[in-house]
């Protein structure tokens, strides 16, 4: 593309005459930014968007996974590996994978989001076998316990079909689809819905020297290719999330950029997931090294997307951010 257009994401409970609903959500916007690949900018007034843009931004965005979005919707973080870069080892054990997926469902987790693989920067692959190893069996044991939506957080298509016919319900993958050509066709066969991150480069690589163009519009337009690439096999528009990919092959310079600009990206007309939790950038800013001490600023963090009408969280601390949900929902939000 060479055009887009950011609406200007406002949630005051008064609202001025041609105010539209960003998404049929929480939050409105009466303008919207028009930015040029040349780097031209410039505010617009939303009566005088095109109109296959305002049906984007604003069309309410189907339920996936049996989840709406008229409320942010909390992702809880369950990492069944020895190496992920804030709990690695902590839920490895199928047990204490088990009942720490429990207690975030009770702390108000809505879908769990079970990972067999690190891809924290610099992390290498695990072997397919090892990574259904890790997960099929959490996952057939959080289904029998619980009804919640169980997300598989993977990049191969053998991995997700175990994960499937242990009970996950979604596919959750940070290439995109693109790592695996049989996880997209399995996906529509299975008529799963879809997370698509950007990353730039695999986990090994992606922290070496990352470059942009324009980190904003670049990872635009590779998430509406994958859309579309989506689309032609199978997988609906309405059966996608969304995720720009916080810390996967970006600079702390563009990690901020992209928070900045967040509300940019429902003119995919999908979902929009942040996983930004406790991610480096969040301990640089705010001087804690220790990732588990990140809890105070992965909320800022949360809320500030939030505030740009972002429909999941992907979090480690669930009952701190929807205690936080709940105050700034209260404190913001009319009714």
């Amino acid at each position: 593309m060479s055009v887009y257009f950011r609406p200007v994401a406002r949630f005051d409970h008064v609202r001025p005459d041609g105010a539209l609903p960003l998404a049929g959500g929480w939050c409105w916007f009466d303008t919207a930014e028009r930015i040029g690949r040349d780097g031209t900018s410039a505010l617009v007034p939303a009566r005088e968007l095109p109109e296959a843009v305002r049906a984007r931004l604003t069309t309410p965005r189907a339920a996936i996974a049996g989840l709406s979005f008229d409320a942010p919707r909390l992702m809880g973080i369950l990492n069944v590996t020895p190496d992920s870069f804030s709990d690695g080892g902590r839920h490895f054990d199928p047990s204490d994978a088990l009942t720490h997926a429990r207690a975030m469902e009770r702390d108000g987790a809505e879908i769990i989001d079970v990972g067999g693989e690190s891809t924290r920067p610099g992390a290498a692959e695990v072997a397919v076998e090892d990574e259904i190893a890790r997960t099929a069996p959490v996952i057939a044991a959080l289904r029998a316990a619980s009804d919640v939506p169980i997300s598989i957080d993977t990049r191969k298509a053998a991995v997700a079909r175990a994960a499937h016919a242990a009970g996950a319900t979604m596919v959750n993958d940070v290439a995109g689809l693109g790592f695996d050509p049989a996880l997209a066709p399995f996906c529509a066969e299975a008529g799963l819905p879809v997370c698509i991150m950007h990353a730039q480069g695999t986990p090994d690589i992606m922290q070496k020297d990352p470059r942009y163009d324009h980190v904003a519009l670049d990872v635009y337009d590779y998430l509406a290719e994958r859309i579309e690439a989506l689309g032609r096999q199978g997988i609906p528009r309405e059966r996608i999330v969304v995720d720009p990919g916080i810390g996967f092959g970006k600079t702390m310079a563009h990690n901020l950029t992209l928070l900045r600009m967040l509300s940019l990206f429902h003119g995919l007309g999908c979902p929009v997931l942040l996983g930004a939790s406790r991610k480096r950038f969040i301990g640089e800013i705010g001087g804690t090294a220790e990732a588990g001490a990140r809890m105070p600023g992965s909320v800022a963090v949360a809320l500030a997307g939030v505030a740009q009408g972002v429909q999941m969280l992907r979090v480690h601390d669930v009952d701190a951010t929807r205690a936080a949900l709940a105050l700034w929902r209260a404190a913001t939000l009319e009714g």
